[in-house]
C-alpha cells in the first residue's frame, strides 16, 4: 500500500499531501519524518534524482522537481521498485502540468489540475494509473471561467 504522498517547498512546508491508512495521530510523525529527511539529504541534489530511505518496516522514496520537494511512503508490495514506478508518474505528470519542472509560485497556481492528476495516479493506496494518456486528459480539463 502507498501510505503517503507529500509534496513540500524547500523550507519543508506542505503543499499537498495525501495520506492512505495512516491513522490521524501518526501524520504528524510522518510529517516532520519527512521533511527532515529531505533537508538533510535533498541539499545539492539533482533535479529528479531518487533517494531512498527506510523507515519502521516501509520504503520511502524522495526527490526534488524544480523547487518542490516528493516523498512517497510505501509498505507490502510498495518497495523501493515499485514506489519509483510511482515517483516517476507523479514527476511526469507535475512537469506536464506546469510545462517545466515547477518552481513553488508555479506548483501552487497549477494546484488543482495536480491534485487531479495525483488522484488519477494513487487511488486509496494504490498505483491505480500510469498511462500518460488518460492522466494528460485531466491536464487538458478547462478551468472554471469567471464571471
Amino acid at each position: 500500500m502507498i501510505l503517503a504522498v507529500l509534496f513540500a517547498n524547500s523550507e519543508g512546508n506542505i503543499l499537498i499531501e495525501r495520506f492512505h491508512g495512516v491513522p490521524a495521530e501518526e501524520r504528524l510523525h510522518w510529517r516532520s519524518f519527512l521533511v527532515k529527511l529531505g533537508s538533510e539529504n535533498l541539499k545539492g541534489s539533482k533535479n529528479e534524482e531518487l533517494h531512498v530511505a527506510s523507515h519502521k518496516s516501509v520504503s520511502i522514496v524522495y526527490t526534488t522537481i524544480g523547487d518542490v520537494c516528493l516523498y512517497i511512503v510505501g509498505k507490502d508490495e510498495y518497495d523501493e521498485l515499485a514506489l519509483a514506478e510511482v515517483i516517476f508518474a507523479v514527476t511526469s505528470a507535475v512537469k506536464d502540468v506546469c510545462g517545466k519542472p515547477p518552481t513553488e509560485r508555479l506548483f501552487l497556481d497549477k494546484y488543482g489540475r495536480i491534485c487531479l492528476c495525483l488522484d488519477e495516479i494513487v487511488w486509496q493506496g494504490l498505483l491505480e494509473n500510469t498511462e500518460k494518456d488518460r492522466v494528460r486528459r485531466l491536464i487538458r480539463l478547462k478551468p472554471p471561467v469567471e464571471p
